[in-house]
């Protein structure tokens, strides 16, 4: 039994296992509990995170992928997956990047920041193909850019798809306090209440969150509060701050490239 490190982002300690093999249990429990309506939302609050894990190897602090093997042991035929953790979901990416039951939805910031993947074109491919939505953002990016992000682009890729369940890899280091751009605890809630209204919209409201990065130890908390008080009903505030030009870039990207030819070929809803 011997600590070390199982590649160069990646330390594990002789307990890492057992700690990975909870994490990915209680995400299992959470989705499962939402799947069978025993809750109406639910919310893994996890340690250690999981969307770097890949296929075969652990990576970027994640031993298991806890979307990933969460989705594989329910099984539903659509699964839409949101990422707004600051970094790129790369494991989750290959994971399905050939799947058309899964349509991922990722925002980050681009590369080269750490994966140093999740570049707009990067879309799926074979059955797979368009089935995979990157949309990369620099540093600094606030409330009003990713909202619209969301409002433009998630929601109609999510209304062409139309999700059985909506799961959400939800890392907060996007947070202004923490490394990834300039989003706020009402921003948090803000996008809950739109992955909220997809998910009432298209699946009877099965939605579950699971926790990923987060790094500042005051905004960590106020973030996951945040998004659980919107589940619970409570409205989100006005948004103060402007969007960036990236931000509409990617947009007319995906509406030329993604939503129109896929909205038009009903590939979405033969999945």
């Amino acid at each position: 039994k011997m600590a070390g490190w199982e590649e160069d982002t990646t330390a594990i300690s002789p307990k890492s296992v057992d700690a990975a093999k909870v994490a990915a249990g209680t995400s299992i429990a959470a989705v499962e509990s939402v799947v069978r309506g025993e809750a109406a939302s639910a919310f893994a609050i996890v340690r250690p995170p999981g969307h770097h894990a890949e296929p075969t190897r652990a990576r970027g602090f994640c031993l298991f992928n806890n979307v990933a093997v969460a989705q594989a042991k329910l099984g539903c035929p659509r699964v839409l997956i949101v990422d707004w953790d600051a970094h790129h979901a790369n494991g989750t990416q290959e994971i399905f990047w050939a799947d058309p039951g899964v349509l991922l939805f990722d925002i980050h910031r681009a590369a080269p920041f750490y994966p140093g993947s999740g570049h707009i074109e990067e879309t799926g491919a074979g059955l797979g193909a368009g089935y995979t939505v990157n949309v990369p953002l620099p540093a600094g990016t606030g409330d009003r850019a990713i909202v619209k992000a969301f409002e433009e682009i998630l929601v109609p890729a999510a209304d062409a798809f139309r999700p059985h369940l909506v799961l959400v890899s939800a890392g907060f280091d996007w947070h202004r306090n923490d490394l990834g751009g300039n989003v706020t605890d009402n921003g948090f809630a803000m996008l809950t209440k739109i992955v909220q209204s997809i998910a009432d919209r298209h699946c009877a409201g099965r939605l579950a969150f699971v926790l990923e990065g987060g790094y500042d130890l005051d905004s960590l908390p106020d973030g996951v509060h945040a998004v659980l008080r919107t589940l619970a009903g409570r409205e989100p505030s006005a948004l103060v701050d402007c969007g960036m030009p990236e931000v509409q870039e990617a947009i007319e990207y995906h509406c030329e490239a993604f939503l129109d030819e896929r909205t038009d070929d009903e590939r979405f809803t033969k999945a």
